[in-house]
């Protein structure tokens, strides 16, 4: 769907076994940066980048780690990289103990799109693909209903 949503809901990935990061107000380059620095730091074995909207990025990794790890590192990017929109996005994945990132199209904001990818990408952002996909396609399928 090229298009922003008219839907009322925003669909998303929710996993606590995927490392997700929520970057917000960065350069391209600035989220690269830390997608590599962490998938180094913690052998996370390749990342994939998508673009959310301008100076909004979201990363997802490869390798599969427990919900605890997974908020370890989510808390080492934040602390090291002072970015307050993962902070706040952070903490809210603690509480709701799962990570989530939007999959669907949001008011005026487009679906993320893929911009990078970097390392393996056969283990967490294979499965992710897939249920974006998915998820793709249920937006899609509601879209053109014609709800009266």
């Amino acid at each position: 769907m090229s298009q922003t949503s008219t839907l009322n809901c925003v669909l998303g990935f929710t996993d606590t076994e995927t490392v997700l990061l929520d970057l917000d107000d960065v350069s391209f380059r600035t989220a690269r940066y830390w997608a590599r620095r962490a998938n180094r730091w913690f052998k996370l074995e390749g990342f994939l980048i998508l673009k959310s909207s301008e100076n909004h990025y979201h990363v997802v990794f490869n390798r599969r780690v427990s919900w605890s790890e997974n908020m370890r590192i989510v808390a080492w990017v934040s602390l090291l990289s002072h970015n307050r929109g993962l902070v706040k996005w952070f903490i809210m994945q603690c509480i709701k103990q799962g990570s989530t990132l939007r999959v669907s199209p949001k008011v005026e904001k487009h679906s993320p799109r893929i911009v990078y990818r970097e390392g393996i990408q056969d283990g967490r952002i294979r499965e992710f693909l897939v249920e974006r996909k998915l998820i793709k396609k249920i937006v899609s399928c509601i879209s053109r209903i014609d709800f009266v």
